[in-house]
């Protein structure tokens, strides 16, 4: 089925564009892009295919979901934004806030995520307990990426490589440090890291050890270990499905 997305204004347009070179310099100057991401996934993340309720439409806005416990420290993201969000108050939430974890890819060496416009602010958050939890294995991955979310298997290996960014905070989710040696770079490293075992001072959560003991799953892993143009464009069209579930449905 493919998308039928809404139209919008050529000012709509002309403000997405501007803001997103807005997004760029504060991201860069910053070094808030694994934050950003992570507002836009969480955000997203929360879409449910059966009721057809959550998902990317600004609700982030709300108290109610920043105060969820797996979004602790996403309210200094609204707080980074607060500045660019006053310059463009023509664009919807749910628009910005998953432009930014489209552009905090871009600005890190990531793959170009295509960004559609049009999403409609929807008027309450969702009910709590819908992102999934990083200690638990892959029946878990799929019951929330697949079951919920609509996801494929190689969009839940392709999606978990954006852990390429930013780390874990003891006082936000219980785990503490960087996946990776070089946090705010988006490459394959998550991969070849993943394969080459533990080591000092890199994190690997349960969710991310579980990727190799699946036999669905550990292939994609090698393949994007060995192949970062393939990681790349998986990823991209993951983040893609990611950032639109329950929009521009035909």
């Amino acid at each position: 089925m493919g998308k039928c997305y809404p139209t919008v204004s050529e000012e709509y347009l002309k403000a997405v564009d501007k803001c997103k070179r807005k997004l760029r310099g504060l991201i860069a100057e910053k070094n808030c892009a694994p934050i950003m991401l992570r507002l836009a996934w969480h955000s997203a993340g929360t879409y449910d295919v059966c009721s057809k309720t959550g998902g990317p439409f600004g609700t982030m806005r709300f108290k109610a979901e920043l105060a969820h416990g797996a979004n602790n420290g996403l309210d200094i993201a609204l707080r980074l934004l607060e500045p660019i969000r006053e310059q463009f108050p023509t664009l919807s939430h749910a628009d910005f806030h998953q432009l930014a974890g489209v552009v905090a890819v871009e600005v890190t060496g990531g793959p170009d995520v295509p960004f559609h416009p049009g999403r409609e602010d929807k008027p309450e958050p969702p009910v709590e307990g819908r992102l999934p939890d990083a200690t638990k294995g892959c029946d878990h991955l799929r019951d929330v990426f697949k079951k919920q979310m609509g996801l494929s298997d190689q969009d839940i290996v392709a999606l978990s490589g954006a852990h390429t960014l930013g780390r874990c905070h003891k006082e936000r989710s219980g785990f503490e440090g960087p996946w990776t040696a070089n946090p705010l770079i988006f490459d394959n490293s998550y991969f070849t890291e993943l394969l080459s075992g533990e080591k000092e001072g890199l994190l690997q959560l349960p969710s991310d050890k579980a990727l190799l003991c699946d036999p669905a799953f550990r292939p994609l892993v090698e393949k994007y270990a060995a192949d970062e143009d393939a990681f790349f464009a998986d990823y991209a069209e993951a983040h893609l499905k990611l950032s639109e579930l329950g929009f521009a449905e035909a």
